[in-house]
């Protein structure tokens, strides 16, 4: 995925964000460098980690999977605790990136929920501590359409043309195609990859544009009929627009997990680890959840009550038993990556 966010404000607005702790607290150091998605965080969740355990945040941004990866790879920029998804999770195990992590020190992931535990790409239960999780599917706008919108093929319909918004981003874009041709989203076939790619060549006339996260801004407006999102950013819609609403295709498509861990050169993984389990407690998750709308993988936080009902009652916000088995988790590539970037260079070039 490209970039999950949410309009907060300016705390986070920026690249880097330092704060100063209290003396004293966890030992291994004064100090933690997190590396995050934009504002995927309430801001008011660090002084307060800060406060209880006296290590200063040094807080810092990223855009993409592939750009936090880059830092990590290159290894001239050094943090503590990061936030990737499943599967760069997966790549980055493969290549000795990451630390397991001693949950000895991080007692509160009882609270994270069985089925986002020991998932594909960290099956071990080992590397990764859950964070927020979602589903990607069809936003569309229920008084522009004029057919039951149920499958991948809605983005086909004629009767669209120019009011669809595709996601900009290879895996997303090509696993909508290949889902509607029943394929895997982790197909290592080439054919399959080139029929998907053909697929959404055929569609290009009727997309208005390729967008990240603009799409939630142009759908509050509504700019068009139907958009491919994350279940987060189709809930954040939903709450502005009534209008709107959204649904996982018959056809299945991904389920995606965002989860904590620790870089392989963290010059503070005690700290670390302290930090993944304050986000871990109940009433942190539920903070963190009702400021930025995406779910969260925190069970407890749910069975509690701490989550907002308005987010909860959304379509997204959860998934059935039968969604759920509908849903696959992106895995890593390894150098076959190279195939889908072919693929979808060429469909934007079309």
């Amino acid at each position: 995925m490209i970039v999950k966010k949410f309009a907060v404000t300016a705390m986070l607005a920026g690249s880097l964000l330092l704060t100063t702790g209290c003396a004293g607290g966890a030992s291994g150091g004064d100090s933690i460098h997190v590396y995050n998605w934009g504002h995927y965080i309430n801001p008011d969740v660090i002084p307060m980690f800060e406060e209880e355990y006296g290590i200063s945040v040094i807080y810092s941004t990223f855009e993409s999977n592939e750009a936090m990866y880059t830092a990590i790879a290159m290894g001239g920029n050094v943090y503590d605790v990061l936030f990737p998804s499943d599967y760069m999770i997966y790549r980055m195990i493969y290549e000795d990136l990451l630390r397991p992590i001693n949950f000895d020190n991080v007692p509160n992931i009882e609270h994270v929920a069985e089925r986002f535990i020991g998932l594909s790409f960290d099956p071990d239960r080992r590397f990764a501590a859950p964070y927020k999780w979602g589903s990607v599917g069809i936003l569309y706008n229920t008084t522009m359409v004029n057919s039951v919108i149920d499958s991948w093929a809605a983005l086909w319909n004629p009767d669209y043309a120019g009011q669809i918004f595709m996601y900009n981003s290879e895996r997303d874009s090509l696993a909508v195609a290949l889902k509607l041709l029943g394929y895997s989203l982790n197909t290592k076939d080439e054919g399959e990859v080139n029929r998907a790619r053909d697929l959404l060549i055929e569609q290009r006339p009727l997309v208005q544009a390729y967008v990240t996260d603009v799409v939630k801004d142009l759908m509050i407006a509504g700019e068009a009929a139907l958009a491919v999102v994350y279940s987060g950013d189709a809930v954040f819609t939903m709450m502005h627009n009534p209008d709107l609403n959204y649904v996982i295709p018959r056809e299945g498509s991904n389920l995606w997990v965002d989860a904590m861990v620790i870089p392989h050169n963290s010059p503070n993984p005690e700290g670390a680890e302290a930090f993944i389990n304050f986000m871990l407690r109940p009433e942190i998750a539920a903070l963190n959840t009702n400021f930025i709308g995406y779910s969260t993988a925190n069970a407890t936080a749910l069975e509690l009550g701490l989550v907002d009902q308005a987010l909860i009652e959304k379509p997204g916000f959860d998934i059935t038993d039968e969604e759920y088995r509908r849903l696959e988790v992106f895995i890593d590539l390894g150098e076959f990556r190279e195939v889908y970037t072919r693929a979808f260079t060429t469909v934007l070039a079309s």
